[in-house]
């Protein structure tokens, strides 16, 4: 696979990816079948507008698939990790074997080229089932739905991470964004808890970043 980092602006990268969406979400119940999952790759892909620069975008897909080559090499398929990266904040999820490998984990997603801070969310037990996360998708996607129809802020504002039943939600957002997605969040069927893992932003930084033309934007340096 090609570095990301040499793909083209991200007008054209949304534009690929939104023609894959489809074919991504076929894909999407089969993901439990694999010990280490980049969440951020099968989301991603249905944003059309997007508050990160062209840059960052890039960037986190580099950084997912990096981290997670990285954690593969040192422990194979010993534990099951989700790494999702948000305008170069990384957000890991999932289930290891002991706190050692919890503590790897994130020393060694710490070490990937780019990477602002790390979120560790890891939990020490047993890898989760398929079922249980068919019902994490399940979750999602029903905030995802409930998000649309609320029409306060825009859906692709937010991303929602679920693991357990714990839904995990990131994004550049101002506090009034934050709160309302959290509280949609809580809200839905079957969720257990709700982890904001935001960066805020004021009113006026929302609308410059809203009104800016991504598509022009060359990919900043790696």
């Amino acid at each position: 696979m090609k570095p990301h980092a040499t793909l083209s602006p991200l007008f054209s990268v949304r534009r690929a990816l939104l023609a894959g969406a489809f074919a991504i979400a076929g894909i999407t119940l089969l993901q439990g079948c694999f010990p280490i999952v980049a969440t951020g790759v099968g989301s991603g892909a249905l944003m059309v507008a997007d508050r990160r620069t062209t840059g960052a975008y890039v960037d986190d897909e580099a950084i997912e698939q990096k981290a997670l080559s990285l954690i593969g090499q040192h422990f194979g398929n010993k534990n099951h990790v989700n790494v999702t990266s948000y305008n170069r904040n990384v957000l890991l999820t999932g289930e290891v074997q002991d706190e050692n490998a919890r503590a790897e984990v994130q020393r060694l997603t710490g070490t990937v080229a780019n990477v602002r801070a790390v979120v560790n969310e890891l939990v020490v037990g047993p890898p989760s089932s398929i079922s249980s996360r068919t019902n994490d998708t399940f979750i999602t996607t029903n905030i995802k739905a409930r998000f649309v129809n609320n029409k306060v802020f825009s859906v692709n504002h937010v991303k929602i991470v679920t693991e357990a039943n714990v839904v995990f939600l990131l994004g550049i957002v101002t506090h009034a964004e934050a709160e309302k997605a959290a509280e949609i969040a809580s809200a839905s069927k079957g969720v257990k808890k709700v982890v904001r893992v935001f960066e805020p932003i004021s009113e006026s930084e929302a609308k410059a970043l809203d009104t800016r033309d991504n598509s022009k934007s060359p990919p900043e340096a790696p």
